[in-house]
């Protein structure tokens, strides 16, 4: 059966890219094929609460530059399991499944693209089993999901991190201090580490490999003996210890959102070398950062690329699938293989033998 009309949702975490997909897929649709492109608002909420809008050619005109998403997004809105906060302060969680497949159907959908990390996949694929058309195109910063090579949004906060070493390379080199940046990453370390080699740090904190603080310390005071006291480490937010837990922000930690909000660690790392070295160490997390602003080009490239193929794949009816880059080729990975699952930075990986050829320090 030809398509007619197709919805778009972009869920979790905003990144930058996410427009770039939101006008691949609108132009595609509109352009070749001539159907109907309606927006669903605030991610998976907007499919439970039945708010959208119809998008056109005027309303994507301009946005490829455009950090965040125009359609807006939101990380609370499961409608397998949607917590309500209530002003007596009790928090209930219900099942809007039914709501959502009844929106799809109001709306008379015959596909739709839901452009998210893992949390997102794993609410699309249920979707999926339950009998909704769907292909998901892949969207996360931290870059961890598996099937592709890489997600969009991931170098554009690659980028943003090591412009901001940089930054710290030369304030901390002036000043002879250690200067730490705690960048994303709650349980894969692909942004501390890629740029961590690309900004020239000297340690790099990854959530794959717990760190001996011990060796860490070693490594800031053997610089110290030849001649070069300035420091510059990268910590990803979900870095620990040995044997430890990673640090949180109960303070951040929602009732609505259930999942306790990792950071602290570049601080908490920050106060422990303090002590333990006589240098000034200084702490700053870059956060949001990392999300937000103009995507570079690659993640323009990648996001339309990924849209004008998950439109495509559309067309030809492949649904229950995830669109991915295998490089240098688009391919689609179904859904079923991928919910729930995490790729970390292999211990193996070229990567790490690279950042420990070249003299960095892992903390192991």
């Amino acid at each position: 059966m030809p398509l007619k009309r197709i919805g778009i949702l972009t869920g979790g975490g905003d990144c930058s890219g996410l427009n770039a997909v939101i006008r691949a897929l609108t132009l595609s649709a509109i352009r070749n094929h001539n159907l109907s492109v309606i927006g669903i608002e605030k991610g998976f909420e907007g499919l439970v609460f039945n708010h959208s809008q119809e998008l056109t050619l005027r309303s994507v005109r301009d946005i490829l530059p455009q950090g965040g998403t125009i359609l807006g997004t939101s990380n609370k809105g499961d409608p397998f399991a949607f917590k309500e906060l209530h002003k007596d302060g009790r928090v209930t969680t219900h099942d809007y499944s039914g709501r959502a497949i009844e929106t799809f159907r109001d709306l008379k959908l015959d596909c739709l693209f839901v452009i998210g990390g893992d949390g997102s996949l794993q609410i699309a694929y249920k979707l999926s089993e339950l009998g909704l058309p769907i292909i998901a195109v892949p969207k996360t910063i931290d870059n961890d999901l598996e099937g592709t090579d890489y997600s969009f949004g991931f170098h554009t906060a690659v980028q943003v991190a090591t412009d901001a070493l940089d930054r710290l390379q030369t304030t901390g080199r002036s000043h002879d201090r250690v200067m730490i940046l705690e960048v994303m990453g709650r349980s894969a370390g692909w942004i501390a580490l890629e740029a961590g080699i690309a900004g020239g740090a000297h340690v790099i904190l990854i959530p794959e490999i717990p760190f001996d603080f011990d060796v860490v310390t070693a490594k800031i005071k053997e610089r110290q003996t030849m001649q070069a006291p300035f420091s510059l480490m990268v910590v990803a937010e979900g870095a620990m210890e040995k044997d430890c837990q990673p640090i949180t922000q109960e303070a951040a930690t929602t009732r609505l959102q259930g999942v306790p909000q990792l950071g602290g660690i570049g601080n908490h790392l920050a106060t422990r070398l303090g002590r333990d070295i006589d240098l000034e160490v200084r702490c700053t997390v870059l956060g949001h950062l990392q999300r937000g602003g103009t995507p570079i080009a690659f993640d323009r490239v990648l996001g339309t690329q990924l849209g004008s193929f998950a439109l495509h794949s559309a067309v030809n009816g492949r649904f229950g699938t995830m669109v991915a880059l295998r490089t240098p080729n688009l391919e689609l990975v179904p859904l079923k293989e991928l919910a729930g699952r995490i790729r970390q930075v292999p211990l193996d990986s070229q990567l790490i033998r690279t950042a420990e050829s070249v003299g960095i320090c892992l903390g192991r």
